[in-house]
């Protein structure tokens, strides 16, 4: 207990500037939706844009912004210690994966409580979004994931790296921190149209992605 609690508090301690800059850019871009008409073209473009393919386009533009973008940012970097093809065949599919996933839970959602974005709707989504798909296989499945990358694509290194530890300190760690960075954002990711939802996303999970990764290298460079 001791040792989540230290490393709960080094993370929130760690990732605190980078949420806050992060539900910044999320607020920002509700904000011009909102109040800024002359965004209105690129805001309907995305828009059409989901309506037309629906889940493909989840799929491609999440894979696009969750897993391309970043890895060419960890390529370009020299942060990619493995062969680059399957890293990066990896990076693409995990997350054109994750793009129909979150879809369909943001289409369950609208489903189940409606289209509104008054704060019983949003409490509701958000609810489910964070402690129940989040906790219960979001960011479980994606840390064992990005471990069989670590792994070497090895199903017997990845075995031996499911310990106890790993289980009850590091997915914890891990909920809490993305609780911290990701609970303000889904709430503006929510108060947005469905057809906006899954852009907003994109777009947070880019930003996300390249904050982790900036701050990773600072401290391997320290």
């Amino acid at each position: 207990m001791a040792a989540l609690t230290q490393n709960i508090n080094a993370a929130l301690k760690e990732n605190l500037i980078p949420g806050l800059c992060l539900q910044a850019f999320a607020l920002v871009i509700a904000v011009a939706y909102f109040r800024w008409p002359a965004a209105a073209p690129l805001f309907n473009y995305f828009a059409d844009l989901k309506l037309a393919y629906g889940w493909r386009y989840a799929m491609l533009s999440t894979a696009l912004f969750g897993g391309l973008i970043p890895f060419l940012y960890l390529w370009l970097n020299g942060q990619v210690k493995q062969s680059v093809m399957p890293v990066l065949i990896f990076y693409f599919l995990f997350w054109a994966y994750k793009g129909v996933e979150v879809d369909i839970l943001y289409r369950a959602q609208a489903y189940w409580f409606g289209l509104e974005a008054d704060w019983v709707t949003l409490a509701k989504k958000v609810s489910v979004d964070q402690f129940i798909y989040g906790t219960l296989w979001a960011a479980p499945s994606m840390a064992i994931g990005y471990l069989w990358k670590e792994s070497q694509f090895k199903l017997s290194y990845l075995k031996e790296k499911l310990t106890r530890e790993f289980f009850f300190l590091q997915i914890p760690t891990t909920l809490v921190t993305n609780w911290l960075i990701w609970l303000p954002a889904v709430i503006v990711i929510y108060s947005m149209p469905p057809a906006l939802q899954i852009p907003l996303f994109n777009l947070v999970l880019c930003f996300f992605v390249l904050l982790l990764t900036t701050i990773s290298k600072h401290k391997e460079a320290s």
